[in-house]
Order: C-alpha cells, then sequence, then structure tokens
C-alpha cells in the first residue's frame, strides 16, 4: 500500500522505499534528512533562513527534516515530515501554537524565502500556528524545475 503525506508526496517508515538522503545545511554543522528531491531546496532554504534571520546550530538540537508520523492532533493524515518534505528549524524558540516569535522583520525575510523556495510557512497557517516548520508545496515535477531554476542541482 503506497500512503502519501498531507502535500501529496509518497511517504513511507522505511526511509530507503522513498530515497531519503542525507543534506548538509551550508555555513551550519547540521545535516537534514529528506526526499531527495526534495532536499536540495530545503536544504538551500535553510542555508538562507540561516544567514538571513536567524542561526539554527547554537544551543538545542532542534532543526530536523524526516520523521514518519500523523499531523500533530490528527491521526489520519500523515505529516508532511513522513515523506522527507518538511522542516523544522529552532523548535524550541518557535515552539507549537506559539505566534510572533520572530520580529516583524524576520516574518517578511521568512515570507521571501519562503516564495523563492515554492515552500509554505506554518506561521502563515490560518489555524494553529507552526512557526518552526516549512514544507513542500509543489509536486516533484515542479520541485526539479525549481532546484534547476535556482541552480541547485548536482
Amino acid at each position: 500500500m503506497t500512503e502519501k503525506s498531507q502535500n501529496g508526496w509518497t511517504a513511507s517508515k522505511d526511509q530507503a522505499a522513498i530515497d531519503i538522503k542525507v543534506f548538509p545545511i551550508k555555513g551550519t554543522d547540521i545535516k537534514i534528512r529528506c526526499q531527495a528531491i526534495a532536499g536540495p531546496i530545503l536544504a538551500a532554504f535553510a542555508a538562507e533562513f540561516y544567514a538571513q534571520v536567524e542561526p539554527i546550530d547554537a544551543g538545542a538540537l532542534d532543526d530536523w527534516a524526516y520523521c514518519y508520523r500523523p499531523v500533530r492532533g490528527q491521526d489520519a493524515v500523515l505529516s508532511n515530515h513522513s515523506s522527507g518534505t518538511a522542516l523544522d528549524l529552532n523548535a524550541s524558540k518557535h515552539p507549537l501554537g506559539k505566534e510572533h516569535t520572530f520580529t516583524g522583520i524576520q516574518e517578511v525575510k521568512i515570507k521571501e524565502l519562503v516564495k523563492k523556495y515554492g515552500l509554505r510557512w506554518g506561521g502563515s497557517y490560518k489555524a494553529r500556528k507552526d512557526e518552526m516548520h516549512y514544507e513542500i508545496i509543489e509536486t516533484p515535477e515542479q520541485v526539479k524545475a525549481r532546484t534547476n531554476k535556482l541552480g541547485l542541482g548536482k
């Protein structure tokens, strides 16, 4: 049975089955596990977040991507983390449900970056905010095209 995460990408408990790879975040010592197509976009976004929004490699180890699990509070829906297409940054500074954990200037920069990389920010959710969270909202084909357009291909 093929499972899908909330964004429609294939999800699995078996990382090899969905091609989860390790991607370093430029400028940091952090590496994230992501789906092979999504990884270059998420890692490049995280590097720009680090350079332009706030550091991610100091203090708590609270930055991650792949994790097979449902959306918190929605057991029937798999999180985009389950497909390796979502990323949490500085989770301890920006906990689930908290709002305005970034400055106005930081929020403007985050919105510019998520637009550039074809992501959705959990801080823009209508209901429960998730300001640590960033997720792929495009199809694999669209992500491949964006990766090439941004010069992130191998």
